[in-house]
């Protein structure tokens, strides 16, 4: 589990590609992604569009690649101490990151619809990263005798971030701190702690 954790949380990027990424979040946010367009983002990080090509040889793959840097941090797992505040704590980052980049996340699964390529990249950069940060966070529960491993469910680990990424998406109402309590106290700690007498 630390391999693999260690290396969600290291860079793939260079300090350029990052940078170059960074250009292309903040296009998207100002322009959205029918606007956007690779050669502006090679113009105004003063990069060559062959340059750009060669990395990412799509709009869509350009996008998905700043989407993921643009939201990294999130493939760290916490470290609060208990699992209530773990759980709180991603379903922050995810809420945060949704109202950061939700244009973005539109534009990405709109892309992914007819692109197995980007969904390759997405399952294997993206929400296997995640599901290990859920994975982590359960077992240190465990360890710490807060939960049962017999009470881990797959469909445990797309519960938090995705009824919050959908809350982003197709509602008007965006997720909230007090959605991610209701989440955590009421739905996900009962069903983790059931038949430990809490």
């Amino acid at each position: 589990m630390s391999d693999d954790m260690g290396a969600t949380s290291s860079c793939p990027w260079s300090e350029r590609e990052a940078e170059l990424l960074a250009i292309t979040l903040e296009l998207l946010q100002e322009h959205g992604y029918d606007r956007l367009s690779v050669e502006a983002v090679a113009t105004k990080a003063k990069a060559s569009k062959a340059t750009m090509y060669r990395r990412w040889p799509s709009k869509g793959d350009l996008v998905l690649a700043a989407f993921i840097e643009g939201t990294r941090s999130s493939a760290v797992p916490p470290h609060t101490g208990s699992l209530r505040g773990d759980l709180l704590e991603i379903g922050g980052a995810v809420c945060t990151q949704a109202r950061e980049h939700t244009r973005t996340m539109r534009a990405v699964l709109n892309e992914m619809s007819h692109s197995p390529g980007l969904q390759a990249v997405m399952q294997e950069k993206f929400i296997h990263h995640r599901k290990l940060v859920i994975d982590h966070v359960l077992a240190e529960a465990v360890e710490r005798g807060e939960i049962d491993s017999s009470a881990i469910d797959e469909e445990i680990f797309d519960l938090l971030p995705g009824y919050l990424v959908f809350r982003a998406l197709v509602s008007e109402r965006p997720p909230t701190e007090e959605t991610v309590r209701i989440l955590v106290d009421d739905v996900l700690l009962p069903s983790l702690k059931a038949g430990r007498g809490k």
